[in-house]
């Protein structure tokens, strides 16, 4: 996932068998706790933008930091992802295909096709394109499980878009890079931002596992083969799906199909010159393997629809950070910009109750 400062989804749920377009099945909690679960996902994901910005702004390659971001927070799920699959290697091996899908183009695909997005065109574009992936989960959902959105749903996802627009201020730079055409959106770029959009769309869909649904709608039988289909814990599908992103992404590397280069010296950190470690542990714990794991735990609570909107919380966690932290206080713009997501989550949310 992506944050607006240029970088930028812990636990070990059982087996569950899902029925296609009921996530919020018996045993998963009420939607109030999966809530909580995405706003700590969205929340450890804001922070992406603070760790990440430092190791860009000393010199580090985006395909190199996101290497080691992956990296270590694979190795940091090891031994709860293994406790969690308490031996089922087998079940790990049947699922092989989510797992290379989570991670190739959940994890290393959304950041890879951000990145070259914002070298095409401004910063607020390109993540109002990616976070259009929410737009993307309805769509799926209607045309792969027949849940057709209904009113407050396409007022929700208006108001949340707008409230996004407000936030990012788009239009409000030109970036870096290229030129751009069509004032300041390059046909390469937006095929990058929508590729970002598409990928962060796979991520929720993956999250909420097979039944990739919202509560409160009728599925398929309990009988059903896709019912007694198992799914990974949300830990292991998490630790998994990263390993997979980070061979993938060291390939890519390797074969010097996107630059390679990191700084060994101190990097700049809240104001503080701190070794280079420090931002690498803080992004691997936090943004990547908290936010990863608390976010396959609530789009399988909340199903893919209404996670995806509440992924947007990032940028407004995002805007909260570098206001406590950096001093940057948020225009008046972005507070009505955020008011506008919380109203679209909203009326997301009553279409599901």
């Amino acid at each position: 996932m992506a944050t607006a400062q240029r970088f930028g989804p812990a636990g070990g749920e059982s087996v569950t068998d899902q029925v296609p377009g009921s996530p919020a099945r018996a045993g998963r909690g009420p939607a109030w706790g999966g809530m909580s679960i995405a706003l700590v996902s969205a929340a450890t994901f804001g922070t992406s933008g603070t760790f990440g910005t430092s190791l860009l702004d000393a010199g580090w390659t985006p395909g190199t930091a996101v290497l080691a971001r992956i990296t270590l927070a694979a190795l940091i799920l090891t031994i709860p992802a293994v406790i969690a699959l308490r031996g089922r290697w087998a079940l790990l091996r049947r699922t092989w295909w989510t797992t290379s899908a989570y991670g190739l183009v959940g994890v290393v695909g959304c950041q890879v096709c951000y990145f070259n997005a914002l070298q095409r065109m401004p910063v607020g574009i390109a993540l109002l394109i990616e976070y259009t992936g929410a737009i993307l989960v309805v769509a799926w959902l209607w045309l792969r499980h027949g849940q057709r959105p209904r009113r407050l749903t396409i007022g929700g996802a208006a108001a949340a878009i707008g409230g996004l627009a407000l936030m990012v201020a788009v239009g409000s730079g030109s970036g870096d890079g290229p030129a751009k055409a069509a004032g300041g959106i390059s046909p390469a770029g937006l095929a990058w931002a929508l590729g970002a959009a598409v990928s962060m769309a796979v991520y929720f869909v993956l999250s909420a596992g097979p039944a990739a649904g919202s509560p409160g709608r009728a599925g398929a039988p309990d009988d059903a083969p896709e019912a007694r289909a198992p799914s990974l814990p949300p830990i292991v599908l998490a630790w998994a799906g990263l390993w997979a992103g980070a061979a993938f992404l060291g390939l890519l590397l390797a074969a010097h199909a996107l630059p390679y280069g990191a700084g060994a010296g101190d990097v700049t950190l809240l104001r503080h010159q701190v070794p280079w470690i420090v931002p690498i542990v803080g992004i691997a714990l936090l943004s990547t393997a908290t936010g990863y794991s608390t976010g396959i735990i609530a789009a399988r609570r909340l199903g893919a629809k209404l996670a995806s909107f509440l992924g947007m919380a990032e940028i407004l966690f995002a805007v909260i950070y570098a206001w406590a932290l950096l001093g940057q206080l948020p225009s008046v713009t972005q507070f009505l910009g955020g008011a506008l997501i919380l109203g679209g989550v909203t009326l997301v949310k009553l279409d599901e109750s």
